[in-house]
Order: structure tokens, then sequence, then C-alpha cells
């Protein structure tokens, strides 16, 4: 699996320190920011999406928000902003989550252990299927 991850200027910081971490066990492919230089979001996310395929993407900014939005703009894309290993989980068995939406300004992403443990639930949950999938097939036509 190859994660695709990129951030925006407030989120610059906190990706680099998820990819630090991952590295040893995923193929990662950072599509930016490089700095924490202001730039705008959607571009980064659209970034990311472009290249999805058949991988999972990491977005982060601020609040995770704008990101989800932004993602969730292109069809082959799911976004969740998860901020909770309980989010994480659903998201993916659920929803069929492909992108997870980080906010890196927020409370609970201040410890590096949330967010790893969201990470973690998020690329180790699988999709259920089922009645699940009805539903995903209803948003995505």
């Amino acid at each position: 699996m190859v994660i695709i991850i990129g951030s925006d200027h407030a989120g610059f910081e906190l990706k680099e320190k998820v990819i630090n971490f991952l590295t040893d066990k995923y193929e990662i492919k950072n599509m930016g920011t490089f700095n924490s230089e202001r730039c705008d979001y959607p571009n980064i996310a659209k970034l990311v999406c472009d290249n999805i395929d058949n991988n999972i993407g990491i977005l982060i900014c601020g609040s995770g928000i704008g990101m989800t939005m932004a993602a969730n703009r292109f069809n082959h894309i799911r976004c969740a902003n998860c901020y909770d290993t309980i989010t994480a989980e659903l998201s993916r068995k659920h929803n069929d989550a492909n992108v997870l939406s980080l906010g890196a300004r927020m409370e609970w992403s201040q410890d590096f252990n949330n967010v790893i443990n969201i990470i973690e639930t998020f690329l180790n949950t699988n999709f259920e299927g089922g009645r699940y999938q009805n539903r995903i097939t209803l948003f995505t036509k």
C-alpha cells in the first residue's frame, strides 16, 4: 500500500512527523507542501486526490475540514475528517473512506500518540461491504 500524503502550511509540521513515523512501514508519496509558507489547501487536496488510484490518502490542514471539503469534490474520493479511533474505524468499515483528513490545530492532535492511533486504525480497518456497499453506490453515481 502506498500512502499519498499532503498538507497545507498549517499541517506541514504534523505531516512531516507523520511521514517520519510511517516511512519504515509504508511507501510514502509526499505531495507537499514542502515548507510552512502559506499555501492554498485545495491545490494540495487535488494533488493527493489525483494520485489515489487504489491507495490511501492522508490530508492535513488546520482543522481537517477544508481538506475534507476539497477532497470530496472528486468522484472517486471518500474523505473522512477523523478526530478519534472510532471515527477512523467507522469511516473505513461503513463508508470505505480512502482518504483520511486530520486537523493539526485541534486540541486532540497535540498529542502525537492520538494522531498515530487514528492513522493506524484507519489503515488497518477494512470495509465491511454488504449493506454499506449499497449506500456507497447511491452517493457515487
